[in-house]
């Protein structure tokens, strides 16, 4: 196989990020301490919410989002199974059962229509995700979520920066959790971040991410060591700054890709929910002809990384089978065999870009003969 000369992710890190980590190694302060403090609070800013909660991963968050919520044993919480499997696994943790329901095939993202025909007497929160910096329909879900009295929890891991209707992903719900791995729109290393304007909800989550404590050695509830360090919120901080221009750089290579493959036989270029800002955090068109497989391989062979996010739906892995799972959601699965996530990342040139474009035509051009 040809060397991968386009990567599918190209983490940003400049010298503003490692001079705020060298200030921090040099202060001594390096676990939870004021770098995490201002990060919080920039970062709601940032969201348009009143609160923010670090902690040590996406999914840690989410965990404690749940957990906050009061969702436990017996729960029900509805969700998508097309998504990483930490989406699932977080309300595992907590004793509770996702429930799936399937996706519009547009967008990826959860279908409201399939919602309140999955709601039972156990369900307690509705976990929409924004899948791959596109926003979900949130109006049709909080309004559903009203009606029902259920917790809505934003999975926004791919989603730093996004809008529906003029509100930032981050405060559409009761709780937002967002991820900062390397290949996120903007990351910590490792990290994750809850948003709220619930302040109750925002100091029973600081407290679960530090061992239940209510202050020095009182632990008040159960809790976990979910904290994260300062120098990841340092690294943070500089990134935070640099957000908007990488989300701009993210959209306007996803505007040439598209601009330049919408009639190109064979694949199907990703379409955009109305009144929405998508991050593209993935470029994920879908394959109408062929052989995926051969798509990728392809691709690979003339350095160009690709990505399959995902290509197993949470509810068909070997965990949630042996817990009983036998769900068949035509869309999720449809997407599952079908799509291909291209670069799309901000250090990509144009010529980058010209050669995805040229490379997908050639390919395009072998299946129509």
């Amino acid at each position: 196989m040809s060397k991968i000369k386009i990567p599918i992710a190209n983490p940003i890190i400049g010298d503003e990020e490692i001079e705020e980590v060298v200030k921090v190694l040099k202060s001594g302060f390096i676990a939870q301490g004021p770098k995490v403090a201002e990060f919080e609070k920039k970062f709601a800013k940032f969201v348009d919410a009143e609160y923010g909660v670090a902690t040590s991963s996406g999914t840690t968050a989410l965990h404690t989002a749940l957990i906050s919520c009061g969702i436990g044993k017996g729960d029900e919480v509805i969700t998508t199974p097309f998504s990483f499997a930490a989406t699932g696994n977080s309300i595992l943790y907590t004793g509770a059962r996702p429930i799936f329901v399937d996706i519009d095939f547009d967008t990826f993202n959860i279908d409201p229509h399939n919602i309140e025909e999955a709601i039972t007497d156990k369900t307690k929160a509705i976990m929409p995700v924004q899948l791959y910096g596109q926003v979900a329909d949130m109006d049709k879900i909080s309004k559903i979520a009203k009606k029902h009295d259920l917790f809505v929890i934003e999975d926004a891991a791919q989603a730093h920066g996004a809008i529906y209707k003029d509100k930032k992903v981050g405060s559409l719900g009761n709780m937002a959790c967002f991820s900062f791995y390397p290949t996120k729109n903007m990351t910590t290393s490792e990290g994750g971040m809850i948003t709220t304007d619930n302040k109750e909800l925002a100091e029973k989550a600081k407290m679960i991410r530090a061992h239940g404590e209510s202050k020095r050695y009182k632990h008040a509830i159960l809790g976990y060591n979910f904290r994260m360090t300062d120098i990841a919120a340092a690294i943070g901080l500089a990134q935070l700054k640099k957000i908007d221009k990488l989300n701009d750089k993210r959209i306007a290579n996803a505007n040439y890709l598209t601009e330049n493959l919408k009639s190109v036989k064979g694949i199907a270029t990703p379409k955009q929910l109305n009144n929405t800002k998508h991050v593209y955090h993935q470029y994920t068109i879908k394959i109408t002809h062929g052989d995926r497989d051969d798509w990728v391989k392809l691709l690979n062979e003339n350095g160009i990384g690709t990505g399959i996010h995902y290509p197993i739906p949470i509810y068909k892995q070997e965990l949630y089978i042996e817990l009983g799972y036998d769900d068949h959601l035509k869309n999720t699965e449809n997407a599952a065999s079908s799509v291909i996530s291209l670069p799309v990342h901000p250090s990509l040139a144009k010529e980058d870009l010209k050669s995805i474009v040229k490379v997908l035509k050639e390919i395009s051009h072998k299946y129509s003969n």
